[in-house]
């Protein structure tokens, strides 16, 4: 699953408008226009086409843009932003966070706490959410997926979980 897929997926789950992704990218630190959004949303041909679940347009040439790490982690910061406000850094705190995607490894474990911090889920929420799509997964399997990379007890986190954490969201969301 590649990031303009993340991308994708996010959006139709959480059903966020052409000009609520633009916001979204700005509050982020990246200055997009709703062109350059609408190419970044476009499936490549190349993506992983194993879920026939969402209507997506796949694209016919490649004019479009491709998602890399930085743009992803910076919709991911806008979307928190966008959706608990800006918070005022601490005295002798940095402005700007650090880029938290370091390689494409830890893009979906990224994603999970993001998303749960956008969305003021609880580890229960994110069971549930995975439960919804049919994965089953324990609090101790969880709580390795949402530690600091580098951490003794960090797990990778595969597509499976981010495709199906997704899915679910569909499902919570959407209906």
């Amino acid at each position: 699953m590649d990031n303009n897929d993340i991308l994708i997926r996010l959006r139709y789950a959480l059903d966020i408008k052409d000009s609520d992704m633009i916001e979204i990218f700005k509050l982020g630190g990246v200055d997009l226009t709703k062109e350059e959004v609408l190419k970044v949303l476009t499936k490549s041909e190349n993506s992983y086409d194993d879920e026939d679940d969402y209507d997506f347009d796949v694209a016919e040439n490649e004019d479009n843009i491709k998602c890399t790490n930085s743009m992803l982690d910076s919709f991911l910061n806008g979307m928190i932003i966008f959706k608990r406000g800006q918070q005022d850094p601490k005295p002798g705190q940095p402005n700007k966070p650090d880029r938290s995607i370091k390689n494409h490894s830890s893009v979906n474990n990224v994603l999970l706490k993001k998303v749960k911090i956008a969305l003021t889920l609880t580890s229960e929420d994110i069971i549930d959410i995975l439960e919804e799509a049919g994965v089953t997964i324990t609090k101790g399997e969880l709580s390795a997926l949402l530690r600091k990379e580098g951490h003794k007890n960090y797990k990778e986190c595969g597509d499976r979980y981010a495709r199906n954490f997704l899915k679910g969201l569909t499902i919570k969301y959407r209906g």
